[in-house]
């Protein structure tokens, strides 16, 4: 049974499941066992690719500290599957929960576009008083000459 919750995310479902240990004579609401999956996207960088299908991606997030109420960076070191070796060091890789693989492995890295790299004036028209310069500065060695 899938329920819906307004405290729980978009991402998160909760599910109803019967328990295994509830026996037939058992009342429905003990026999219930709540369990939460939430959806989780980690994104990181590639630190190593040593082992064979494999690469360590290193995924740093904010926390604030308790005491002194600042961000503080935290890093975190995740092994990830990577089927046909095609990440190299440095890459940005989104990490996406799979079944457990190994021990250790239990996310698969996927590629994140690259981001576009193009400055803002690129991508924004010139303004009037740039394209108005040129016909300005025409406009005075005519008035000179």
């Amino acid at each position: 049974m899938l329920l819906g919750s307004s405290f729980a995310s978009p991402f998160t479902q909760l599910h109803l499941s019967p328990s295994p240990n509830a026996g037939a004579g058992a009342r429905p609401a003990a026999g219930l066992a709540l369990r939460i999956e939430a959806a989780k996207q980690l994104t990181g960088r590639v630190v190593t690719t040593k082992a064979n299908k494999t690469v360590g991606v290193e995924v740093a997030r904010l926390k604030q500290h308790p005491k002194y109420h600042r961000r503080e960076k935290i890093k975190k070191k995740y092994q990830a599957h990577d089927p046909d070796n095609q990440f190299k060091v440095g890459d940005f890789v989104e990490l996406v929960r799979s079944r457990p693989i190994s021990k250790t492995k239990h996310f698969l890295a996927v590629p994140v576009p690259p981001r576009d790299t193009r400055r803002k004036a690129q991508l924004l028209p010139p303004l009037e008083s740039q394209s108005g310069d040129d016909s300005a500065a025409a406009a005075a060695e005519e008035t000179t000459a």
